[in-house]
């Protein structure tokens, strides 16, 4: 039944605009030239994205350490250490 009501779906604006378009067009050929890799080449391509995904990690960290968004975190560790609720490793 068309009652002439339109639904607001705002992700659909998003993942039509030509922008998204774009970037999923970019990830697209990404994956097509991945999968077109030769074991050697898939095998160094594996290690290099190994390599820039841990740096990316270890600046997000960073800036997490950097702009105390963890103390909290670690705040509640040292104190439940200092009242027992550790174990070994």
């Amino acid at each position: 039944m068309d009652d002439g009501v339109v639904a607001f779906r705002p992700w659909e604006t998003y993942f039509n605009c030509s922008r998204y378009g774009d970037r999923m067009s970019r990830v697209q050929e990404i994956e097509k030239a991945v999968a077109s890799l030769e074991p050697v080449e898939m095998a160094t391509f594996r290690a290099w994205f190994e390599e820039f995904d841990a740096s990316l990690w270890d600046q997000q960290l960073q800036a997490d350490v950097e702009s105390g968004k963890l103390d909290k975190i670690a705040e509640q560790a040292i104190d439940d250490f200092k009242k027992g609720k550790s174990r070994p490793l």
